[in-house]
């Protein structure tokens, strides 16, 4: 048999690593799973259906800030008009996996970030491999970060939109088990990778495909972007949306800063070369 080429074993070497990560980062969000399967009773009724009841915090926080604005009770919110049913024979089995698999990879966030890292470090700087622990801290950081703004934020705003949204009085808001859950997990997940936004704008500036100039270009774009987003999952008011759209356009002007930095360190030790 005729011997392989170093690029072509290096090829597959990479294929490999990438397939026991893959491997391991599954066995850790499997095991959290697991873990998570001994708090269920508490993550469905405390957790999952908080944003379903009146006296979940965010809307007791918007009705203390709507007083505070002085509107009154224009966003306190009295009742929650809709129920949730289920319409599957398996449907409350396969929620329950779900969210124990969803909250498995929420706490295996750090490793598996932790295995992306060993899979990516051969291609950086020595001096580079030694942030590891910065990496991991503050991309776990932001994950989480997002995961929480999702939860308190994105996830209450869009409860309470389509349980008082309706186009006749006739209509009565019957909601699947599904669609509810199906909320959830795309709201936490979304935000907490939208959050994640620096760090990958990170390493596409090292890799030269973004520029800071590029970010700046298409802000007008990403701000309107935004506001359509808050305005899709927040009720029609001011204050709902302006939430919402805060902290994201803040996330967008910390990656156009982080993105500066990086090219003035790549242009710093391109001088001292």
């Amino acid at each position: 048999m005729a011997k392989k080429n170093t690029n072509e074993m290096s090829f597959l070497d990479h294929l490999e690593d990438l397939r026991w990560l893959l491997v391991r980062s599954t066995i850790a969000v499997i095991i959290m799973a697991i873990v998570t399967y001994f708090i269920s009773d508490y993550l469905f009724d405390t957790v999952i259906f908080g944003p379903t009841r009146p006296g979940f915090f965010t809307y007791v926080y918007f009705c203390e800030l709507s007083h505070q604005l002085g509107f009154a009770e224009s966003i306190c919110i009295t009742e929650m008009p809709f129920i949730i049913q289920n319409t599957q024979m398996e449907g409350q089995v396969n929620v329950f996996i779900w969210i124990c698999m969803l909250f498995g990879f929420i706490l295996s966030f750090p490793y598996i970030l932790w295995e992306v890292w060993k899979f990516i470090s051969p291609a950086l700087y020595q001096n580079e491999k030694k942030n590891a622990k910065v990496f991991i801290f503050f991309s776990s950081l932001l994950f989480f970060m997002g995961v929480i703004f999702g939860y308190f934020v994105v996830i209450p705003m869009s409860v309470n939109f389509v349980a008082t949204f309706t186009v006749s009085p006739t209509v009565i808001n019957q909601f699947t088990l599904d669609s509810y859950i199906g909320m959830v997990k795309t709201s936490v997940i979304a935000s907490g990778l939208f959050f994640e936004l620096p760090i990958i704008i990170y390493f596409l500036t090292k890799l030269g495909l973004v520029t800071p100039a590029f970010l700046r270009t298409y802000r007008k774009y990403a701000i309107v972007l935004v506001l359509i987003i808050a305005a899709i999952v927040t009720p029609p008011d001011v204050v709902s949306q302006t939430i919402v759209a805060i902290p994201m356009l803040l996330i967008y002007e910390a990656s156009i800063f982080l993105s500066v930095l990086v090219v003035k360190k790549e242009k710093g030790l391109a001088l001292k070369k």
